[in-house]
């Protein structure tokens, strides 16, 4: 494969898959000065494609919806979107198209590009968490696919199993936060980090403001920072902050540097919980979703846990408050529990380090060149 008239496409819908997506953009071009990028994705996918000559639709604040009902709200857009995708993918194949996670969408685009018969390469990484909820799908997936780049040491076996060539290329915090020192933790501060899409603040922060109060009254001098993922989620928070009158500080972009300074934290499920425990933050995971969402999702999920660090370990090392349980009566006994405790979070830190070091963290390779070369080698096959 030459370098120059290299066109691969990537396609991603949501925050994170965005940042893991760009990371694997940039180490492509810095291995294949040549190529060009198009597809979909958000700004920083965008800025990639963009110095490759490339362009790329950046939807990521239509795209990366919530859930169920939040799909059912906004199918005619994401129709209208397949069918114009499928149609820039049949004008101008490219030699490999890429898909970052994002089930719902990229798993009926792979197999619409199949049945089409669009002459390209179809790589997905970061798996979908299938084996999660779906196991049947593996068969038809290894039928689709070329090859499946994941993140996490279990899947690798799971998806070979069934002829799907697998390669695992570590979790890219892994790698990032490898060797980021903590410094010194403040045994006052509990960090609130309620979630980065607006939907999940506005379910989750009211549970964590009333832990806030029951926290405040049996020690009062304990101080409360929240992490908002943009400046309008700070302005979102800090107006339910005013009305229930609890003194807190609000900080925005800087999730990580509370993560480190923090005794403990109550997190939102998500990419979130793997960077606190990357940083070997203390915390409790929360979650809620529409109540139809919720419905659906317990009659589906075939994991005991939630959490990816408790689905590693394959047994509760942090504790999880989903749905009815993430009351703030639960939450506050939890985070006294390790604020009161020095040796419940050094014990838990240590268990996190642990379930961390499963995941192929590297300070000289890092997840998104090692995933990088697997595109490449499936190139030149």
């Amino acid at each position: 494969m030459t370098q120059r008239g290299l066109h691969l496409a990537i396609i991603a819908g949501e925050a994170s898959g965005d940042t893991h997506g760009a990371a694997l953009m940039h180490a492509l071009r810095e291995t294949h000065p040549g190529v060009r990028f198009t597809g979909k994705g958000g700004p920083k996918m965008a800025g990639e494609a963009a110095l490759s000559d490339g362009t790329l639709d950046h939807w990521i604040a239509e795209a990366g919806v919530l859930g169920l009902w939040d799909v059912l709200r906004h199918y005619g857009y994401f129709r209208k979107k397949f069918r114009s995708l499928l149609e820039e993918l049949a004008a101008d194949p490219p030699a490999a198209l890429i898909l970052v996670d994002y089930p719902g969408f990229n798993l009926r685009l792979a197999k619409a590009v199949r049945k089409r018969g669009i002459p390209t390469r179809i790589i997905y990484y970061i798996s979908p968490q299938v084996w999660a909820w779906n196991r049947r799908r593996i068969p038809e997936m290894a039928r689709t696919l070329d090859l499946m780049i994941c993140i996490f040491p279990f899947e690798k076996d799971l998806y070979e199993t069934s002829g799907l060539p697998t390669v695992f290329a570590g979790h890219p915090l892994a790698g990032e936060l490898h060797a980021v020192p903590t410094e010194e933790r403040d045994a006052g501060l509990l960090g609130l980090f309620p979630g980065s899409r607006t939907r999940e603040v506005v379910r989750i922060f009211p549970a964590m403001l009333g832990a806030a109060a029951l926290i405040r009254q049996s020690r009062p001098e304990i101080r409360f920072e929240v992490a908002a993922a943009s400046q309008a989620h700070a302005e979102l928070l800090q107006e339910m902050i005013t009305a229930k009158g609890i003194g807190m500080t609000v900080s925005t972009g800087g999730s990580r540097a509370l993560m480190r300074r923090a005794a403990a934290g109550l997190v939102c499920s998500g990419t979130a919980t793997l960077e606190a425990a990357c940083l070997g933050l203390p915390y409790a995971l929360v979650y809620k979703v529409a109540t139809l969402t919720y419905e659906v999702g317990i009659r589906v999920i075939r994991v005991p846990y939630l959490g990816m660090v408790n689905i590693l370990a394959n047994r509760p090392v942090i504790r999880e408050f989903i749905q009815h349980a993430a009351t703030p009566a639960a939450l506050a006994d939890e985070a006294l529990r390790l604020l009161n405790s020095r040796e419940a979070r050094d014990r838990l830190s240590a268990d996190l380090a642990g379930v961390v070091g499963s995941l192929g963290g590297s300070e000289t390779d890092s997840a998104s060149v090692r995933a990088a070369r697997a595109v490449m080698d499936c190139l030149e096959q």
